[in-house]
């Protein structure tokens, strides 16, 4: 089958895109109805500093069209104050929230803090209570992630290792590690804030290309609506509709 490729933004409440993104006349309540007709995922945020209530994800699930995806950030209780560590309780109440966007669940990115160095014992610890049936994403900011044994680990359970543009700020990896791509495209030159070039985009759409799998891609150069404006030509770029 074709590989599927899904591009979005990082978020889409942003006060700053009314008049740029969103019209100026639509209420903030109806942005994510306006957000929906131009793109078919997003990547929640939100998720990571405070947990929706599952009748939330339910509410947003109803709201979007058939067939939208929604990505979804794990809670940072998980990622910075657990560490990763006792991950049981944690993440089966995460999972029984984002659980009630059902068929509309796309990836959950797990962003780990910068000062996280890979432990192998407690990284496949944890990985034993990740939702089999779930796709993951793993997104790292400290240089020892790229050791061996972490990318077997990522591998062996199907977890892709995100591909993560911050402006050398933090290691830039792609490695194959899943049956699906997973991106985040900060900002090349400054973070959140540089608008992606024409040579940039072909770029990564060439590696989607060479790729050959399904690819989730999110913007998250929110300033001046940055995001829409990239995610936008990349559709383009790529022939979606």
């Amino acid at each position: 089958m074709k590989p599927q490729i899904h591009i979005g933004t990082s978020g889409w409440i942003y006060d700053h895109w009314s008049g740029v993104f969103y019209p100026e006349d639509c209420p903030k309540r109806r942005w994510l109805d306006f957000y929906a007709k131009h793109y078919g995922t997003v990547e929640l945020n939100a998720s990571f500093y405070r947990l929706p209530k599952p009748q939330t994800f339910e509410n947003w699930r109803k709201r979007t069209p058939d067939h939208f995806l929604w990505a979804v950030k794990a809670n940072r209780y998980i990622t910075h104050i657990k560490r990763l560590r006792d991950p049981e309780e944690p993440l089966e109440r995460f999972f029984s929230s984002v659980e009630m966007l059902r068929e509309k669940l796309g990836p959950i990115l797990i962003q780990l803090p910068p000062n996280l160095s890979f432990d192998e014992a407690v990284f496949s610890k944890f990985c034993q209570h990740l939702r089999g049936n779930y796709l993951h994403a793993l997104e790292v900011r400290h240089p020892s992630w790229t050791d061996k044994r972490a990318v077997d680990i990522l591998r062996d359970n199907n977890i892709a290792f995100c591909v993560s543009d911050t402006a050398g700020r933090y290691p830039y990896i792609e490695e194959d590690t899943a049956t699906f791509f997973y991106i985040r495209l900060h900002g090349s030159r400054r973070l959140y804030a540089s608008d992606y070039s024409e040579k940039e985009l072909q770029t990564y759409a060439q590696k989607i290309r060479d790729w050959s799998k399904d690819t989730y891609l999110y913007f998250d150069n929110d300033y001046k609506g940055y995001a829409v404006k990239n995610a936008k030509r990349l559709k383009e770029i790529l022939g979606l509709s």
